[in-house]
């Protein structure tokens, strides 16, 4: 009788490429991604749309968008000898949410779902590594390396045109049966396996994530200009935050949902299997106030592992600020503004002014 490990069972997979890339997909399904696909290595397609955002300079500070752009269209100038690209994705919801039609618990601190946990790329990335060692068992040596927005890499494009999903109006990527709430990720190799084909798109006539866009940042169907994206201005964004976006960030500290959570698509979105999502440090029951107490040392021992550790500690709390000027009128408020003004640089003070004016102004 042959075993699944022995040599006859690897030299079925050599002969057939399509049983390989079926085992390969049970073998991701298994270590806790939500789907797989293989996608050609070639996103030749992506280049023009990404030139045409970048001309707009809807990428805003990004910089590293305008480079690499060759390696980025041509996986196999990124790494030489690439012949498939193994595509997966990780669902992140903890729970199944409401549509969040309106900014809701105005004094909490709403961070965006994948950030609540652990940083995705480490799961991401070290489950990655665990596939490539298990094929590595089945087949023999070969290359690969695996890639969680860690390069320049057109990951969403690669994966769609697989069959992952389709890319829908808000830029995201949408899959028929699981919504959108997921991260990608992908291990470039130099096994032949067949690719997978595009899916079809279904968002029609729908406007509902443009519509409900706090900032206005989607100005077209399947166009995002950064520069007024929520996500892009908590995060990316070092420097002071436009006056007239402010309200728009209502309380969102960290990224926003609200482009997923009005999507209709979205009602089939999955939970997560994987702990490593699963909020850290009470950061899905956060309060404004709350976190506005914490110093330096208090912000790195609390998002030790988080995506948080990205906007670093003088964003984070200039992004707080912001969403304790939108908060309503309270006098602890502006005590605790005023309290803190000198631990913080000229960035924050700037949108610790404005909130202090913004408390007032809902006081008379």
């Amino acid at each position: 009788m042959t075993t699944p490990d022995s040599p006859a069972q690897i030299q079925v997979f050599q002969e057939d490429p399509e049983a390989l890339k079926a085992w390969i997909k049970v073998q991701a399904l298994e270590l806790g991604f939500s789907d797989c696909v293989i996608a050609r290595p070639d996103a030749q397609a992506e280049l023009p749309r990404l030139q045409e955002y970048l001309e707009r300079g809807y990428h805003g500070d990004m910089k590293f968008l305008e480079e690499n752009l060759d390696k980025r269209a041509n996986p196999t100038l990124l790494i030489p000898n690439t012949r498939s690209v193994i595509c997966v994705r990780m669902d992140y919801l903890v729970e199944s949410p409401e549509p969040r039609m309106v900014p809701d618990a105005p004094n909490s601190a709403i961070i965006a779902r994948y950030a609540r946990g652990r940083d995705y790329h480490k799961t991401m990335r070290g489950r990655l590594k665990m596939l490539s060692a298990k094929i590595k068992e089945k087949v023999g040596e070969f290359e690969s390396r695996p890639f969680a927005d860690s390069a320049p890499v057109f990951e969403k494009s690669l994966a769609e045109n697989a069959g992952m999903g389709w890319t829908g109006k808000h830029t995201l990527l949408i899959h028929k049966k699981s919504g959108s709430f997921f991260v990608l990720g992908e291990l470039f190799t130099s096994l032949e396996l067949p690719f997978d084909e595009p899916t079809t798109k279904h968002c029609g006539s729908c406007t509902a994530c443009i519509d409900i866009c706090p900032t206005q940042a989607i100005v077209e169907p399947y166009m995002l200009d950064a520069r007024r994206c929520i996500a892009y201005l908590t995060i990316e964004y070092k420097g002071i935050i436009p006056e007239d976006l402010r309200r728009g960030i209502g309380n969102r500290v960290f990224g926003c949902d609200d482009c997923q959570l009005i999507c209709p698509w979205n009602s089939f979105a999955k939970t997560t299997t994987i702990a490593d999502f699963h909020p850290r440090n009470g950061l899905d029951q956060a309060s404004l106030l709350d976190l506005w107490q914490w110093d330096e040392p208090t912000f790195l021992a609390s998002t030790e592992g988080s995506p948080l550790r990205r906007t670093g500690y003088q964003s984070f709390m200039r992004n707080i600020a912001i969403g304790l000027g939108n908060a309503p009128f309270n006098p602890a408020i502006i005590q605790a503004l005023q309290n803190s003004r000198a631990q913080h640089d000229e960035v924050v003070q700037v949108h610790i002014d404005w909130s202090i004016q913004e408390q007032l102004s809902k006081s008379r």
